[in-house]
């Protein structure tokens, strides 16, 4: 930043155009004065403010010119809100040995002479020189060295600390208080070498490398075990399980053969006795069949209409059936006599048990082909198409 300001004696011009300059208005002023709060430069005074504003050097750059100013009251420099107020005595910037004497314990002359030259360091500028130190067997850069280097703030120490071979060097080059070096916390240089094995930098090994994360300033260590991380670990491998447990299922699943339950097709309605004369509809539901039951005999109508397969409805006040499909008719019998149906309904074959009760067998149906001879005669009244009464 050394380019971007210029000092004399008691001033900054920090962002500042240079002379001659046009008058600025009041937000360029503002902006200015922010920008130097921000950097802790000497804050612009009223007198600078109203110099700024007509477009005229300000009383320091006169007096860098070597005119004779009346004297003003001194510029002070910027302090955080919680800090104490500073003195009304001239803040003179200070120099760069003073700047790395702050910079705290640890500081080698060498590092002190790299900080004095103002060289501006990145972390990629630090590993190449924590690489060359390696190589050449010398001491590696410690925190404070890191922290000085970058132009980050480290905790204030004792001047003692410094070597006193810096400090011909850094007088050499006085710096303004904004490029001196900056006190910082250990916290700070904990961000560009963290503790532990990740702090030796290697250079720049390659892409993708345990090497490589270390010359970043990453961790070599995985996240903490704690009882959240445990926790999730935990969810993670119960939906992998759960994920795999599902998949075996199916694969599985997937050799087993696939069955259809249906009702058996030889079943017992009860004896012939409970049934009166007339249709009864009671089995429709389970076994889709009617008992018809007549003077002289009994037998069994499998509900399927011969058009389409619908199932037909008993029609009681009617004494017909009706398909609901297509609007064909049955008498009580059911043989047709409206509609699309090309020949009467099938009848099942019934027969009386050991035990005296009818067994229907739905396999074996007997039909009455349109044009053919009947098959509801079959039988021989206890064995067929029906049963004498």
């Amino acid at each position: 930043m050394a380019d971007e300001y210029q000092t004399a004696s008691n001033g900054v011009r920090g962002r500042l155009p240079v002379l001659p300059r046009k008058a600025l208005n009041p937000s360029a002023i503002a902006a200015e004065q922010a920008y130097r709060k921000r950097s802790g430069l000497l804050l612009l005074t009223d007198d600078d403010i109203a110099a700024l504003k007509a477009g005229e050097p300000m009383l320091w750059e006169r007096a860098a010119a070597g005119e004779v100013v009346p004297a003003s009251a001194p510029p002070v420099a910027a302090q955080p809100s919680d800090a104490p107020p500073a003195s009304t005595a001239a803040v003179s910037p200070p120099s760069a040995p003073a700047a790395v004497m702050a910079a705290g314990a640890g500081i080698s002359a060498e590092v002190a002479k790299m900080v004095a030259a103002g060289k501006k360091w990145g972390k990629s500028s630090i590993a190449a020189e924590q690489a060359r130190r390696k190589r050449n067997n010398l001491s590696a850069l410690n925190d404070a060295e890191i922290a000085a280097l970058l132009g980050e703030p480290v905790g204030a120490a004792p001047a003692a600390a410094v070597p006193a071979a810096a400090a011909p060097a850094a007088a050499a080059t006085p710096r303004p208080a904004a490029t001196a070096a900056p006190v910082m916390t250990a916290s700070a240089a904990a961000s560009v070498a963290r503790t532990g094995e990740s702090t030796s930098y290697v250079g720049t090994p390659a892409v993708g490398t345990s090497k490589a994360a270390k010359a970043g300033g990453v961790a070599s260590v995985g996240p903490e075990n704690s009882e959240v991380n445990q926790s999730r670990r935990r969810f993670a491998w119960s939906a992998v399980a759960a994920f795999l447990t599902a998949w075996f299922i199916a694969f599985f699943r997937f050799f087993l053969p696939r069955t259809l339950f249906e009702p058996s097709t030889s079943f017992k309605i009860g004896y012939p006795t409970e049934y009166g004369l007339g249709v009864d509809t009671k089995f429709q539901q389970k076994y889709r069949i009617w008992v018809d039951r007549t003077p002289d005999r009994l037998f069994v109508i499998y509900a399927r209409c011969t058009h389409l397969g619908c199932t037909p409805d008993w029609k009681p006040a009617e004494n017909k059936f009706k398909c609901p499909c297509h609007g064909s008719g049955y008498d009580s019998e059911g043989v047709n006599f409206e509609g699309p149906a090309p020949r009467p309904m099938d009848r099942a074959h019934v027969e009386i048990a050991p035990d005296g009760q009818i067994l229907v067998n739905v396999a074996k149906l007997y039909q009455w082909p349109k044009g053919q001879p009947t098959q509801f005669n079959d039988g021989d009244g206890h064995n067929g198409a029906f049963l004498s009464l």
